[in-house]
């Protein structure tokens, strides 16, 4: 059951990671928050690591209730 967690909090942490990725560029386009190099990276990194782990995430999901 724990383990189960852990997969369903690794999952839910890459959603919200990648809901910033595709959040913090649309607020640049509308001009709410300067397009800065810094921020233009940052989103790119959170929406690519946020896309790692829902991949992790849904594997560890499998693979713990595969047998079920």
């Amino acid at each position: 059951m724990i383990s189960w967690l852990r997969s369903y909090r690794i999952l839910v942490i890459g959603f919200f990671m990648v809901l910033g990725g595709v959040i913090l560029p649309f607020l640049m386009i509308l001009r709410v928050l300067e397009s800065t190099f810094f921020l233009n990276f940052f989103s790119y990194t959170i929406s690519t690591l946020g896309v790692i782990l829902g991949i992790i995430g849904a594997a560890m999901y499998v693979r713990e209730n595969r047998s079920k």
